[in-house]
């Protein structure tokens, strides 16, 4: 697993190394297999990736396919909608079409396991048996959670579905579905987007210690894991940085 902390002064100048850095990826990908499967977290994740990249006239976006690392078990158009937030700011703004865009199935929002059990249908879909994405973006939570996989819960033991489900998320709205680490750690790129001070604490327990927080249990197996933190986010952590060559 090879492992790079990028730095950046602001989320325009992060916005800008995604932009360049994911068209590369994505480029590469479609040249070897015909498509670019990646999975999207919520928060400022998407509005951040999106801000440049949705204007990149060099990206094809219909070899793209867009799955959700994580989704709370709501409605299409609830604020609390993942798949909503990503539409809103980034796929609803460029050409992917919608059949590539794969969401929570709404009739089974109620019911969260058998919403994982389709969402793990959906990925073997696309996939087969073998489920490796290209490229996984992930979110970090003050407390190291990441996807909906929260510190103390069992679900990080989670060794043998692709896709699992909770009822008792520490975080609002408790009912989701998530990616696992098989998923997760079986991606070629894994890659963190994490500003702001209050990530601070979690990142130098991370990286610098060692501590096996949701967000720091994330080791592809064979791929390659990146960061792309902001300052405040790097406060007090002694690791070395450095910053992306565009």
């Amino acid at each position: 697993m090879a492992k790079a902390l990028y730095v950046f002064d602001n989320n325009a100048e992060i916005s800008e190394a995604l932009n360049v850095w994911t068209a590369a990826l994505a480029k590469a990908a479609i040249a070897k297999s015909g498509r670019f499967t990646v999975a999207l977290s919520g928060g400022s994740l998407p509005s951040v990736l999106a801000a440049k990249l949705v204007s990149n006239p060099t990206v094809e976006w219909s070899k793209w396919h867009i799955f959700f690392a994580d989704e709370r078990c709501v409605p299409h158009d609830d604020p609390e909608s993942n798949y909503d937030l990503a539409r809103k700011h980034f796929t609803s703004h460029v050409p992917i079409p919608s059949s590539n865009i794969h969401p929570i199935n709404p009739d089974l929002v109620n019911n969260p396991e058998a919403a994982a059990n389709d969402y793990a249908d959906q990925l073997e879909s696309v996939f087969g048996s073998s489920v490796k994405f290209d490229l996984i973006f992930l979110g970090m939570g003050p407390d190291g959670h990441t996807c909906s996989l929260f510190p103390g819960h069992k679900l990080l033991d989670e060794q043998t579905k692709t896709v699992s489900w909770l009822t008792d998320s520490p975080k609002p709205p408790p009912s989701r579905i998530t990616l696992t680490y098989p998923v997760v750690n079986a991606a070629t790129t894994v890659a963190f987007v994490a500003t702001g001070e209050s990530k601070a604490d979690a990142l130098h327990r991370i990286i610098d210690l060692g501590e096996a927080l949701p967000s720091g249990r994330v080791k592809p197996a064979s791929g390659e894991l990146y960061w792309f933190l902001d300052g405040p986010a790097v406060k007090g952590l002694t690791a070395k940085t450095q910053k992306l060559k565009l």
